[in-house]
């Protein structure tokens, strides 16, 4: 009844019939239609971009912009996630994620969540995914139109000692089954000052050049939330940590090898954050590849909302048109 209701609820709001969704990709047709200039490869052509930014982004995987979205909005999404935890606001089809290490405590509201995903319709947060500042730098890596694909507000929480609050290194396009992965891109958006002492972003630039690595969950004596899969092999690479101020929004390639500390402060550490992808994106079929035990595990969760979707159908219905016309994904 639930995946119905979202079919109802989507198809009302003008997505496309099923029957469009026909999952099929060509790499080289699909990168083929996005032209880039001279040696440049994960930028597109752009006044917005300067040469030594783009020149920065081609050859680390990611870009942080200053002050791009102001204090009063994000104190904004500040309120609305303290209501939504609170039970104050409805959560809808918004997903509640649990700190491992305090599911089975009595702390509740903010203290127990560390992240709220799949914010795209509701009516305040999603000012983060259409924000127009947000929109025209997105548009230099992915074209004008533009889908968001997944949204997420993370409350990283005081560590309880047990290092769950640890974001082990990752791939972002683990979790994504459309392509082609330069035509995607994450913005991340700092909700307080950040870095070493509350678990800033750790990157490890140049490798967005590779490729899509397998993921598991990591050989850990502690806890790891849900779905916190890494990469294995990278536990002593040099990492480069992106200290940022409230308001500054990084932009990162999928391939981006990254990740997060622990917060060692009594604190939290708030940010917003979107994935989009150009709608010229197409579905991909990810069995027998290194992505087939995200998809399995996904799809578990999802029957346990009681929403019984394959994967591609479970992003297909999860995202938003944030820009231009909606094609392919």
């Amino acid at each position: 009844m639930a995946a119905e209701r979202m079919k109802i609820i989507f198809q009302h709001l003008h997505r496309r019939p099923d029957d469009a969704f026909t999952p099929s990709f060509s790499e080289t047709a699909a990168v083929a239609s996005y032209p880039t200039t001279d040696s440049y490869r994960y930028t597109l052509s752009n006044p917005l971009l300067s040469k030594s930014q783009r020149d920065f982004y081609e050859e680390n995987g990611y870009l942080v912009i200053p002050k791009l979205i102001d204090d009063d909005l994000i104190e904004e999404f500040r309120q609305r996630f303290l209501g939504i935890c609170d039970g104050r606001i409805p959560k809808g089809n918004m997903t509640l994620m649990k700190d491992v290490s305090l599911r089975n405590t009595d702390v509740k509201g903010e203290f127990l969540y560390y992240k709220v995903q799949d914010f795209v319709w509701d009516e305040v947060l999603s000012k983060y995914i259409l924000h127009p500042k947000v929109l025209d730098y997105v548009e230099c890596f992915t074209g004008p139109n533009i889908k968001a694909m997944h949204s997420m507000l993370i409350n990283k929480p005081p560590d309880s000692g047990k290092m769950t609050s640890k974001h082990p290194l990752h791939q972002d396009l683990h979790y994504f089954p459309f392509r082609p992965a330069d035509r995607i891109v994450a913005s991340w958006t700092a909700m307080e000052r950040v870095n070493e002492d509350n678990g800033c972003l750790v990157v490890i630039p140049g490798s967005h050049k590779g490729n899509l690595l397998p993921h598991d969950y990591p050989k850990w004596d502690h806890g790891v939330n849900k779905a916190f899969h890494r990469v294995e092999g990278y536990e002593d690479h040099p990492l480069v940590p992106l200290h940022m101020e409230k308001g500054d929004t990084v932009f990162f390639h999928p391939i981006l090898i990254h990740g997060s500390g622990i917060n060692k402060t009594k604190g939290f550490r708030k940010a917003i954050s979107c994935h989009y992808g150009a709608s010229e994106c197409e579905y991909i079929e990810v069995g027998g590849t290194t992505q087939e035990n995200i998809a399995k595990e996904i799809e578990e969760m999802a029957v346990k909302r009681g929403i019984h979707l394959d994967f591609q159908s479970l992003w297909k219905y999860r995202g938003r048109l944030a820009r231009g016309k909606e094609i392919s994904l």
